[in-house]
């Protein structure tokens, strides 16, 4: 699961625009909301373009975000 408040700090903190990012990813705004929401699974491919996107570069901070057991 994805640990929506981190992914959505993280997203804010980017400066970047979640319209934006979707159309980066090929993805609909509805489609990436969904994928945060944890309504639908993140693909590897969005995975690795969304952490490019963000900065993300720490694969411990990549998994305490994307590969969450359970979240609040």
């Amino acid at each position: 699961m994805t640990d929506t408040v981190r992914l959505n700090d993280e997203i804010k903190n980017s400066g970047l625009k979640k319209g934006w990012i979707a159309a980066e990813l090929s993805l609909s705004s509805y489609g990436f909301r969904r994928k945060i929401n944890n309504e639908n699974q993140f693909k590897a491919g969005e995975i690795k373009e969304l952490c490019r996107l963000l900065k993300i570069t720490s694969r411990k901070k990549k998994d305490e975000i994307f590969f969450v057991d359970n979240v609040d």
